[in-house]
């Protein structure tokens, strides 16, 4: 008798453990770790504070089992991918997977997938677990490319693409709500189509101009004014999150007082939107630029990746990773989403002109673009993936692999 209630009350506390959980994932999605509280998610089940704190003491505690659930989801969908026999079939049941679990989310018959993207704002330690087991993740995804035919992929290029391909299925987060979920299928089969083939026609070279990072930058980095404080920032808040980037660590990497801080940037929202307002602006003067280029739009279009992939990595970069968004209250959200889409859609007329001259394959513009944005904004990341990789090396190894083919030599 002692032996069941005890299995019944285990069971109750796995059932409102879960039941919280699913809440706070939609509370994170929306408000990322800054928003997300105890309070808000106990109110979400009908519970106290006092009760959500038996299951988890700490908002961190919370945030961090929300994201781990999300990644063991991903590890089994990729463990299951990775038994298809050949790389191009992983890949397909990978694509498949995820938006159908995206189509059951968003029909109600599934929880929905935390984002990962505030990983950063966590705390230790919990920041560090989650962290080792996106790192299991990470290394199953790329043994998609094992193979014979991917032989002559090395380490350091079959990490980029898989940074790359994992950043294709957080980034679609932010542009599936755009299309009814009777589309997902079509959807996968189009991102299939981009990754396998690439945007290149049958008999196009990789041989993009090169253009001088300094016209890209707004000034020249030694300089103490907006723009390198702007820059120390983009680098803080990549690389620790909205919670990690600091008054103090701020100032203190360009030596200077905290007073220096309010002199540029009134409030840390305000830093944030400044520091994605140089990111579009960047992005817009590489646009511009590529456009104006002698030639068709392939040339302009891969000369604008490149130049984007080799920005990231230079003394210029990187450009704020849209992982900095969920720190933003929802309207000014808007505004920086509305602000990227702008960027997409001026490639997507880029792909759309190309497919109409004959330089780019037949492809779909729209998601053929927020795939490009997505590769462009997660080469923030690659020198942390790819140690030792030098910005020379970036456009071929990060933006090449999805211009031309993922699974392209």
């Amino acid at each position: 008798m002692a032996e069941r209630k005890g299995a019944r009350a285990t069971d109750r506390f796995r059932r409102k453990r879960e039941a919280i959980l699913d809440a706070s994932i939609a509370i994170l999605n929306q408000k990322g770790v800054k928003g997300l509280t105890l309070a808000d998610a106990a109110a979400a089940v009908g519970l106290s504070t006092t009760s959500v704190t038996y299951y988890f003491k700490r908002k961190d505690d919370l945030a961090a089992a929300c994201m781990a659930r999300g990644v063991a989801w991903l590890q089994e969908a990729a463990e299951t991918a990775v038994a298809e026999p050949a790389p191009r079939e992983r890949l397909h049941r990978l694509l498949e997977l995820y938006l159908e679990r995206v189509r059951l989310a968003v029909l109600g018959q599934a929880p929905p997938l935390p984002t990962l993207a505030d990983l950063r704002a966590l705390n230790e330690p919990r920041r560090g677990e989650v962290f080792e087991a996106y790192v299991k993740l990470f290394r199953k995804v790329r043994t998609l490319f094992d193979g014979p035919d991917t032989a002559w992929l090395s380490r350091g290029r079959r990490t980029a693409r898989t940074h790359m391909l994992l950043e294709q299925l957080f980034w679609s987060a932010a542009w599936l709500p755009k299309y009814d979920v009777e589309d997902y299928p079509r959807i996968r089969e189009r991102m299939f189509d981009i990754l396998v083939g690439g945007l290149a026609v049958e008999g196009a070279v990789w041989s993009p101009a090169h253009a001088p990072l300094a016209e890209l930058a707004a000034c020249e980095p030694q300089e103490i004014n907006r723009d390198t404080f702007l820059l120390a920032a983009t680098r803080l808040i990549n690389s620790r999150g909205y919670r990690g980037a600091s008054v103090d660590k701020i100032s203190a990497a360009l030596n200077v007082t905290k007073g220096s801080f309010y002199h540029h940037i009134d409030a840390k929202d305000d830093l944030v939107v400044a520091c994605f307002d140089r990111t579009f602006e960047v992005m817009r003067r590489v646009q511009r630029l590529a456009m104006t280029l002698p030639g068709d739009q392939w040339l302009r279009l891969s000369s604008a990746a490149a130049a984007l992939a080799e920005y990231q990595l230079s003394d210029y970069g990187p450009l704020l990773r849209v992982s900095a968004l969920s720190a933003l209250p929802e309207p000014i959200r808007g505004e920086q989403v509305a602000h990227s889409d702008r960027v997409s859609d001026r490639f997507a007329s880029m792909i759309s002109d190309g497919i109409a001259e004959g330089s780019i394959r037949p492809v779909d513009p729209a998601i053929a673009a927020q795939m490009l944005n997505a590769t462009l904004n997660a080469g923030a990341e690659l020198g942390f993936w790819v140690p030792g990789i030098t910005q020379k090396a970036a456009p071929s190894v990060f933006a090449r692999p999805l211009l031309m083919g993922i699974f392209v030599r």
